[in-house]
């Protein structure tokens, strides 16, 4: 998934970050031998890059994810610094940590099966204003996107559910498998494939992770106060 928007700089301003010193001084080690990018910092820990990024403003900073606070930086560097970019490095392919990726303003995308040049051309694309990621996680993102549309369009897809696929959905977001939810519920295990199967079709989604999604993002409006409801877009 490639959004074109401007030229890549003719030299990358990098900062990598991650409390692993390891593994943070074999990407800046790297990095320092690719052309037309230069490492400006080499930072573990949160706070410390957050004041790197205050003081220097780089390109892009190359983010591991399983940092302490890495999320809560990511959405910094996004109120800090409005041409810093920042890449994901060591993400699941996971939808939930896509999506929180997503909200909090990555800018690209580096698995934990991807290789050194997955990352220089992550680092390359997010420099050009461009979001470089699997084909898996474009669908993440493009079906997060259509959720979205439908929100701000005035449709809600929960509403058309049964009270009992409403059940089932509230117990799936618990965490509860068909298993038990056959159990709780004192229902044969097909019935409750059966329903699921039914209350993904009618929402519009694949996965249950989505459909939880949905029904927490209908609960959080529904809980906000009645002029907070009504200045949301639509």
């Amino acid at each position: 998934m490639e959004a074109h928007n401007s030229e890549c700089p003719a030299n990358i301003r990098v900062l990598v970050a991650s409390d692993v010193r390891l593994y943070r001084e074999a990407l800046e080690q790297m990095l320092r031998g690719t052309p037309g990018i230069e490492v400006i910092a080499s930072v573990g820990g949160a706070e410390p890059s957050l004041d790197e990024i205050r003081d220097h403003a780089p390109d892009v900073v190359l983010l591991d994810m399983a940092m302490d606070g890495a999320y809560a930086l990511a959405r910094q560097v996004a109120r800090t610094s409005r041409n810093t970019k920042v890449v994901a490095l060591g993400m699941p392919e996971a939808e939930a940590a896509v999506i929180s990726c997503a909200e909090v303003g990555i800018s690209g995308y580096v698995t934990r099966t991807g290789s050194a040049n997955d990352a220089i051309e992550a680092i390359r694309a997010a420099a050009r204003g461009e979001v470089r990621c699997s084909p898996k996680i474009a669908g993440f993102l493009f079906r997060h996107i259509a959720a979205l549309s439908g929100e701000r369009n005035g449709t809600d897809p929960v509403a058309g559910l049964t009270a009992r696929e409403m059940q089932i959905l509230r117990l799936l977001q618990q965490g509860l498998s068909n298993k038990m939810i056959s159990r709780n519920l004192g229902i044969e295990l097909p019935t409750v494939k059966n329903h699921v199967h039914s209350l993904l079709n009618k929402l519009g989604v694949h996965r249950r992770a989505e459909a939880v999604s949905l029904l927490h993002r209908k609960t959080l409006h529904e809980s906000a106060p009645q002029f907070l409801r009504q200045s949301t877009p639509k």
